[in-house]
């Protein structure tokens, strides 16, 4: 029923004319029912002069979200010729008036909808004034149209409050498109340049070297260009099936290869891990592998090391990543870079925490990342 519920929501939003048509032919069968109904023998027959004038009073509907208080206006005008011109059979509700004071309430800015009061303020008394002139139908009037209008206000206080919701969600997925992108690329440049600069020096001493050397650069592109191309078709195409096929992200299993290319920069990378070593939930094997690729690429970068070692350390609901180089460790002024705060924005988006800063006894340079890990009802829920 609610899958139902938002598709018509979103067909709605992509025709509103025609929803506006709809509720028009609505409003016109509910408006026919005192025409159509056995009216009793000492009250004359409805004419059809009478059914046209009320058609008239409901076809400006049609532009109601276009030009609310105009539309208002003309209902006001036709609905007084109605009751001035022609013996027609009365209307249990104000079905026009109804709808467009509720989508005044909803679409119109404050100056309108203060006109609008205004309008009802002499129209309502007005009409009761011509029909019975009592006190009850007055204070139902009243009561009816405040109603539409206070659904009204209802109304655009939810849509304000979606489409805030709709932003701040865009704009969560602008910042993990960003980090995405920002891994991807820092990583395999990063890799390329040190292979680059190794090349030719590698090609006048260890020739078998400079071909690794090489050949690391080519996979690395290759693989960079492929997950760029993944994500760059699940932009353009969105959710179109069979268009941008949507791979898994890396995980755990991806550690041992991002690993080894690390390796071929020269690097000594050592590997050890702690505690229950466990299946990780999709999410946070991503989460791991990416916070591991971006501080491995700052090492690679910024660190001028020798040797670094990545310990995963798997805890009661938790996984501890920390990655410890022995290069020189952070420079002065040169700021945390738009990784060290991708790897605090990750762990933040997941429930974790990220602390960097120096190694044991000030050497070399730490990243400590803790990830809360979900147990499978919790990740089902």
């Amino acid at each position: 029923m609610r899958g139902w519920w938002e598709r018509g929501r979103s067909l709605g939003a992509a025709h509103p004319q025609a929803v506006d048509l709809g509720i028009a032919l609505l409003v016109q069968a509910a408006m026919t029912m005192p025409f159509v109904v056995p009216r009793p023998p000492d009250v004359e027959p409805a004419t059809w002069p009478a059914y046209g004038l009320t058609t008239l009073t409901v076809v400006p509907l049609i532009w109601r979200r276009r030009a609310p208080l105009a539309v208002l206006i003309a209902i006001i005008a036709t609905s007084a010729l109605y009751k001035l011109a022609v013996e027609g059979p009365g209307q249990p509700l104000p079905y026009t008036g109804l709808v467009i004071v509720y989508t005044v309430a909803v679409v119109s800015p404050p100056w309108k909808r203060l006109v609008t009061a205004g309008l009802l303020a002499v129209a309502v008394p007005v009409s009761v004034w011509l029909n019975t002139r009592t006190a009850r139908e007055l204070t139902f009037s009243l009561f009816v149209f405040a109603a539409a209008y206070v659904f009204g206000r209802l109304t655009d206080a939810r849509q304000r409050a979606n489409r805030i919701e709709a932003e701040r969600a865009a704009a969560r997925e602008r910042a993990r498109i960003a980090r995405e992108m920002h891994d991807i690329l820092s990583h395999a440049v990063s890799l390329m340049i040190v292979q680059a600069e190794a090349g030719p020096v590698a090609v006048r001493t260890a020739p078998e070297r400079a071909e690794a050397a090489f050949d690391a650069i080519s996979t690395t592109g290759r693989e960079a260009m492929v997950q760029l191309r993944r994500m760059l078709g699940v932009l353009r195409t969105g959710d179109e099936p069979g268009r941008a096929p949507r791979e898994p992200q890396p995980g755990l299993a991806g550690l041992s290869n991002l690993l080894d290319r690390v390796r071929a920069s020269g690097l000594e990378v050592a590997y050890e891990s702690a505690g229950a070593v466990r299946p990780l939930p999709d999410a946070t094997g991503a989460a791991v592998f990416r916070v591991v690729q971006e501080a491995l690429t700052n090492v690679v970068k910024h660190a001028g090391a020798r040797t670094v070692c990545v310990h995963l350390t798997y805890g009661e609901g938790v996984v501890d990543i920390r990655v410890l180089d022995d290069g020189r460790g952070p420079q002065p002024g040169s700021g945390g870079g738009h990784g060290l705060i991708g790897v605090r924005e990750r762990a933040a988006a997941h429930g974790g925490t990220a602390v960097t800063g120096p190694g044991p006894d000030g050497r070399g340079f730490e990243v400590r990342v803790r990830l809360p890990v979900l147990s499978s009802a919790e990740v089902a829920r």
